[in-house]
């Protein structure tokens, strides 16, 4: 009996409690992470490339 009273009550409180976004919400949200994840998978590249490059360089000295 209490599974079925916590399934009806929260069957209740998704549907009559919690304030779901607008597809214009979702969709503007989900371009600015886009945005976030490429710039910072840019700056990470970046690091990675200008590391690689100074290890060469110092390991081409040795």
């Amino acid at each position: 009996m209490k599974l079925v009273n916590y399934l009806e009550e929260s069957k209740d409180e998704l549907v009559k409690k919690v304030s779901w976004p607008t597809l214009s919400e979702v969709t503007s949200s989900a371009v600015v992470v886009l945005v976030a994840s490429l710039l910072i998978a840019g700056v990470v590249w970046v690091m990675d490339f200008c590391f690689d490059k100074a290890m060469n360089f110092i390991y081409n000295l040795l």
